[in-house]
């Protein structure tokens, strides 16, 4: 009796698990819609890299078809995204609403006309049961009662004390305790017999309200199973044509990459093979006539060339101040020789994921593939780095040069951004060595911390104590 209960409770269950079920696809499809921003910024981000960087030709296309690539499959996962929340969540949403109904007191309906059902179903049977427990308990209570009165009848008759009417009474007692037992024993039985041939009809009724839970419980559980196909079909994307193209896509325009015509390429637009600018005679013009530049006036006084290509060890990476950062507004320049490991797994800091990202690209690329390379040249051979006295060539044109007597760390004192190739740049509180004193134009020579050497100066920056 009452374990009907536990069959009423699922149809509340049931509308408790749509809700779950619309919660853990909203959460899918928020995964889903996060992750196409996530690849519409990779790409967006890396495709203005690639574009900017010193990458060309065919090569440069297969990279750049990743981008493509995961700008269609950004529209793809949106697709879902729509296809979860538009077609699956509603679908459950609107099946729960036409399927459970609510009461004005609370509850569902549902739940109550099942409730009722099977109350009223076994409430004859109960009764009677009620009524087998009665009997039972008259029955036993007159069994314990004779079993007390033949004890206290055995116990008289070994009493000398006792008179002969005392005696009758506790016999008269016995004889009455087992005519209780007699009739209560028969009205147990009999109830009994009345529960037993109410039970079919019992259980005939109680099923019936259970088959009618059991039909609304597996219209859910089929119902169910249809929405969790659908969305399964809407989270395969590998049986999705659009999907299969893009790969099929991306495979060929990797497969198009040609090395030979690549080199072409490069030949004709950046070596022997494009338009030649040979020197011709040029007639002396006034216009021509200019003031020496602070520059070339500290390559007069000090005897020494500096071009644009005389990379020692310490100068591997002469950026250009149009250096690619990936829209990153920089005074400092980067270094070609950075530390940074992109495999390397993020510390959990406070800082975001896109100031992360946006770190770690301006270290990427040190260079864009359309930017000017000075002209200037010089035949001297202290300034070729490629060049040796060395017969066995042991010496190595990259080793740092060895720093002179009167190198002296300074503070900058205001920022400073480099106007030509061969001066520094940096910003107020950045710390450089000074490597040679100033000199008539007011100009120091210094080597910043990551290697880059240049001019800057000298009343931009003071001595560190």
């Amino acid at each position: 009796v009452g374990n009907y209960k536990r069959t009423v409770k699922r149809i509340d269950d049931g509308h408790r698990l749509c809700n779950d079920l619309m919660n853990c696809i909203h959460e899918r499809a928020r995964i889903e819609k996060v992750y196409a921003q996530q690849l519409t910024e990779w790409a967006k981000r890396w495709k203005q890299l690639v574009e900017k960087g010193p990458q060309y030709g065919t090569v440069e296309r297969a990279w750049c078809a990743f981008m493509s690539e995961a700008e269609k499959v950004s529209e793809l996962h949106l697709e879902v995204k729509g296809s979860l929340m538009n077609e699956d969540f509603e679908k459950i949403k609107n099946w729960q609403k036409e399927a459970f109904h609510k009461q004005m007191m609370g509850g569902f309906k549902e739940t109550k006309e099942a409730e009722d059902g099977f109350r009223k179903a076994q409430k004859p049977w109960a009764k009677k049961l009620k009524e087998v427990e009665a009997a039972k308990k008259a029955y036993h209570a007159a069994c314990k009662e004779e079993k007390l009165a033949i004890s206290r009848e055995t116990n008289s008759k070994a009493d000398p004390a006792l008179n002969p009417e005392q005696l009758k009474k506790l016999q008269d007692k016995v004889e009455r305790s087992k005519q209780d037992v007699l009739k209560t024993k028969e009205k147990y039985e009999k109830s009994l017999k009345e529960l037993d041939n109410a039970t079919p009809q019992y259980m005939e009724n109680m099923e019936q309200v259970f088959e009618q839970c059991q039909q609304f419980e597996e219209k859910r559980l089929r119902f169910f199973r249809e929405v969790l196909l659908e969305v399964q079909k809407h989270l395969d994307l590998s049986n999705v044509a659009s999907y299969k193209n893009i790969y099929r896509e991306l495979e060929q325009n990797i497969k198009t990459a040609d090395a030979v015509e690549d080199l072409r390429w490069f030949r004709a637009n950046q070596g022997p093979g494009m338009s030649m600018n040979w020197p011709q005679f040029e007639e002396w013009s006034a216009d021509l006539n200019r003031t020496l530049s602070r520059r070339e006036k500290k390559k007069a006084s000090d005897g020494v060339t500096l071009t644009g290509i005389n990379q020692t060890g310490e100068q591997v990476s002469q950026p250009n101040k149009h250096s690619s950062s990936l829209s990153v507004q920089s005074n400092t320049v980067q270094s070609v020789q950075s530390s940074y490991n992109p495999f390397e797994d993020e510390e959990d800091t406070g800082s975001t994921v896109s100031e992360k990202e946006d770190n770690k690209i301006k270290n990427v690329s040190s260079y864009e593939k359309n930017q000017s390379y000075p002209t200037d040249w010089s035949d001297e051979e202290s300034n070729n780095p490629f060049s040796s006295t060395d017969a066995n060539g042991d010496t190595n044109p990259f080793d740092e040069d060895t720093p002179p007597a009167m190198e002296v760390r300074v503070r900058a004192l205001y920022d400073y951004e480099g106007q030509e190739q061969d001066e520094l740049s940096f910003k107020a509180g950045d710390e450089l060595t000074k490597m040679e004193n100033e000199d008539e134009q007011g100009w120091c020579k210094g080597r910043l911390d990551n290697g880059q050497v240049g001019l800057y100066p000298a009343n931009y920056v003071e001595p560190i104590q």
